[in-house]
């Protein structure tokens, strides 16, 4: 397959330049919202327009009133909302949450696919129990009661979960905390009987929570797949999610190489333009290969997932561990390169770096994608 994107795909991605660039812009979303101190971390009336466009419903099936694309497509997306740090639930909702509910119930689709679609419902993944990604290993109880479960517990770092309607909770009905086996899917409310929330606001102004579930009590309908055998569906709402952030990660490092190219163009040290340099346009010159390299792994990891190849999971994690490595570099010599200005506030280089920070380490950092590799290429 080639490495870039059909005409459908190019016209898709030439719309949402378009709409992220100008609606979704740093001052007038990340800045504001943050300044604010707004409570959810992002702006529904964006929210809205996504769906307007048809955004909201690309990873949701045809038969289910969405659009039925794929993961290039769901990339596109996420790359503007990088490259313009647009604070969105789109990836957490429209990626991770749609690939979980495709495997739901008519009853929980009829839920939430709905308001996904008009861009009324926000969804969360509350997967981690403790401050590094460790999906190998989950705790947090699901115990039979009455025709449903009672789930026993926490999750922390869920990000939108103070805010989403509901939650995708990855609890054990079964086994050992780090067995295999014995996991199950559920939509919880947010606002179920026995949930606690602490939210958080995280390095790049996007909200989270600390989740406590003291005996929530959810029915049968809100299982997600099959009881116990959720690990399969799990795996693959990772893989959404990782090569999902890994777009957007590509997004942020194109955004934070075009400030600094730009700020080379403009600002001059001994009567000259510092992009005169030469050792400056070596680091450059670097740092563009990097991220080229990047892109072509990303949307080589998409197109897998879309076929469907076994060889999808390994490229996924080689994806997001370059990724995250490529997007590192160029907001750090982008920081650099700006010198002391680069620090302040004023400018926005800083919000790049701290975007980063964030999108490294959801779902799994460098290194653990990394060992992840070398595991499964049989290490």
């Amino acid at each position: 397959m080639p490495l870039y994107h059909t005409e459908d795909q190019a016209m898709l991605a030439e719309t949402v330049t378009g709409f992220i660039g100008d609606e979704g812009a740093i001052k007038t979303q990340l800045r504001r919202l943050r300044d604010a101190a707004d409570p959810a971390g992002y702006d529904p009336a964006l929210w809205k327009q996504f769906a307007e466009l048809g955004l909201t419903g690309i990873c949701i099936a045809e038969a289910d009133g969405g659009l039925g694309l794929g993961h290039v497509e769901a990339g596109i997306v996420l790359r503007e909302i990088g490259r313009n740090l647009t604070p969105s639930p789109f990836l957490s909702t429209a990626v991770i949450g749609a690939t979980a509910l495709g495997a739901a119930s008519d009853d929980v689709k009829g839920r939430y696919l709905p308001g996904i679609i008009a861009g009324e419902t926000v969804l969360a993944l509350a997967l981690d129990e403790g401050a590094k990604h460790r999906p190998e290993r989950i705790a947090l109880k699901a115990e039979r009661a009455g025709n449903g479960f009672r789930l026993t517990g926490r999750k922390d770092f869920v990000v939108h979960g103070a805010t989403a309607d509901a939650l995708i909770v990855a609890a054990r009905t079964s086994g050992a905390d780090s067995d295999a086996d014995g996991i199950t899917l559920f939509a919880v409310p947010r606002d179920a009987a026995g949930i606690g929330h602490n939210a958080v606001r995280l390095v790049d102004s996007a909200m989270a929570s600390h989740v406590t579930f003291d005996g929530v009590e959810v029915d049968g309908g809100a299982v997600i797949g099959d009881v116990g055998g959720g690990r399969a569906l799990l795996e693959k709402v990772l893989a959404a999610g990782r090569i999902g952030t890994a777009a957007e990660l590509t997004g942020v490092g194109s955004g934070a190489f075009a400030l600094t190219t730009d700020y080379l163009k403009t600002r001059k040290q001994f009567g000259k333009l510092i992009g005169e340099f030469q050792a400056l346009q070596h680091r450059a010159a670097h740092l563009y290969s990097e991220l080229e390299i990047a892109d072509a792994a990303v949307i080589k990891a998409q197109q897998l997932l879309d076929a469907g190849s076994a060889k999808a999971d390994v490229m996924v994690s080689v994806a997001k561990a370059k990724a995250s490595l490529a997007a590192n570099l160029a907001v750090r010599e982008g920081v650099q390169m700006h010198g002391g200005v680069g620090m302040t506030d004023e400018f926005d280089i800083g919000l790049y770096m701290k975007r980063d920070r964030a999108l490294a380490e959801f779902l799994g950092d460098a290194a653990y994608h990394a060992d992840r590799v070398a595991t499964l290429s049989g290490y």
